[in-house]
């Protein structure tokens, strides 16, 4: 744990230092589209005095500190799940999105910001206590509390990736953001911990690496995708974003302008294609323009009469010739999408989302876009369902502001503006994260 917390300090300096120049990229590495954009930061006076502590990323923060100066997509290759698999396509795809976002804000770009959405992301919640004796509460007492929080054993071969204090707690006044100044005996915090599969942050990292770039820090991409689609009072109330992707889709529950709780289903709309591919007959790509053209969820009596022509080249003109109803379609498309929205329901419980003040869905993502969507999910998430588009951010090119661009949009604000993450305090080096006794135990014995 200790050198993930050195590597996250390194890459926190680093995204300093790329702001301070002025330019940095920020990569959505996804299972259908990779998205680059260009960030131009309008001057570092802006980052120095780092006001509040734990302020969140407000509705318009960081609006006027940064504009994009470029963005590009290109057609996702060998991703699966979100995560890298096949890693010589992944470093084409992800240069040729990189060039030609520099081509675009015609500036060279060294430093990029990456989320990603896979790796089977798991939440923990964390409490830690301790004594400031009546005394005014300091960066070392915040840096002690967070030391005091007891790290569940998260498993092997698992990284942190979020450590976000939530919530602090000064004698018998809770729900404060920032206890410091503030005079008191016992301080406590909340804190929320998201871990993901070692080797997914490994493979990004080396895959950065090979494109000649720095990772100048790493986000989950349902956590981007909440920051710039659910509004202000859905972030302090309490809602779920629900991003769904191409390989996956992510789950972000938001408290108190804080991410509470994250999980990920591994289904997406990259699914519903390849059932609409078998279904009938037809290439993906194929699969893939007749779901955009004349996809939806909700059959009504006209879709028996609209004839959709699935056209191929086969050679055979009777099969070249098919045509299919639209209520086919819907016959095949809607079981996956149930089937999708019933596991992020499964999810959701898991959390006890319904205990929440609010309980707001967003959805949002490529995904989110088949029509009649909102209508099937809030059948079976609950009432409360909108479809989320992300925040209009300086710059932006019309063709990237839709719920595809979501996590991409939200990862710009969380570079700008980010949340207080454990690693930015010091915490006192006896409290490390103590690595298990058996890890040290067997490292002991196999190097002496």
């Amino acid at each position: 744990m200790r050198d993930l917390y050195q590597s996250q300090r390194a890459m926190r300096s680093m995204r300093q230092a790329a702001m301070q120049r002025g330019v940095i990229a920020i990569l959505d590495i996804g299972s259908s589209k990779i998205a680059c954009l260009v960030l131009r930061f309008d001057g570092p006076e802006q980052f120095s005095a780092k006001d509040g502590f734990g302020d969140g990323v407000g509705s318009m923060a960081g609006q006027s500190s940064f504009r994009v100066i470029g963005a590009a997509t290109t057609r996702s290759r060998g991703v699966r799940f979100g995560e890298v698999e096949a890693m010589a396509e992944t470093e084409r795809a992800v240069r040729t999105a990189v060039q030609a976002a520099q081509k675009m804000a015609n500036v060279r770009v060294d430093h990029v910001i990456a989320c990603l959405s896979g790796g089977r992301p798991r939440s923990y919640g964390l409490d830690g206590q301790v004594d400031v004796m009546g005394q005014t509460v300091t960066e070392g007492d915040i840096g002690r509390v967070l030391a005091e929080c007891e790290v569940p054993d998260i498993g092997e071969g698992r990284q942190v990736l979020h450590a976000q204090p939530i919530n602090f707690a000064l004698d018998h006044r809770s729900g404060l953001e920032d206890p410091r100044g503030q005079i008191g005996s016992t301080l406590t915090t909340d804190m929320h911990l998201m871990t993901v599969e070692d080797s997914i942050i490994e493979n990004l990292l080396y895959c950065i690496k090979r494109c000649d770039l720095e990772l100048a820090g790493v986000a989950s991409s349902a956590y981007a995708a909440g920051i710039s689609s659910l509004v202000e009072d859905e972030q302090e109330l309490g809602a779920a974003c629900i991003d769904m992707g191409g390989g996956s889709t992510g789950i972000s529950i938001f408290m108190r302008k804080h991410m509470i709780y994250s999980d990920s289903v591994r289904m997406g709309g990259d699914h519903v294609t390849s059932d609409i591919s078998m279904g009938l007959q037809v290439a993906p790509a194929m699969a893939e323009r007749i779901k955009t053209f004349y996809g939806g969820v909700l059959a009504t009596g006209m879709d028996d009469r609209e004839m959709i022509e699935v056209g191929s080249n086969t050679g055979d003109w009777e099969r070249d010739r098919r045509t299919v109803s639209r209520a086919e379609l819907i016959g095949i498309m809607r079981p996956r999408v149930e089937e999708i929205l019933e596991e992020v329901r499964v999810r959701l419980d898991a959390a006890g989302f319904e205990h929440l003040p609010s309980q707001q869905i967003v959805l949002t993502g490529g995904g989110s876009q088949i029509p009649g969507l909102d209508g099937l999910a809030s059948k079976i998430l609950g009432q409360q369902v909108r479809l989320g588009r992300p925040l209009r951010v300086q710059g932006l090119p019309q063709a990237a502001t839709g719920s595809a661009f979501s996590a991409a949009v939200g990862l710009s604000l969380f570079a700008a503006n980010p949340q207080d993450e454990w690693w930015d305090f010091d915490i006192p080096a006896e409290k490390y994260p103590a690595r298990s006794l058996k890890r040290a135990v067997r490292w002991f014995r196999e190097n002496w």
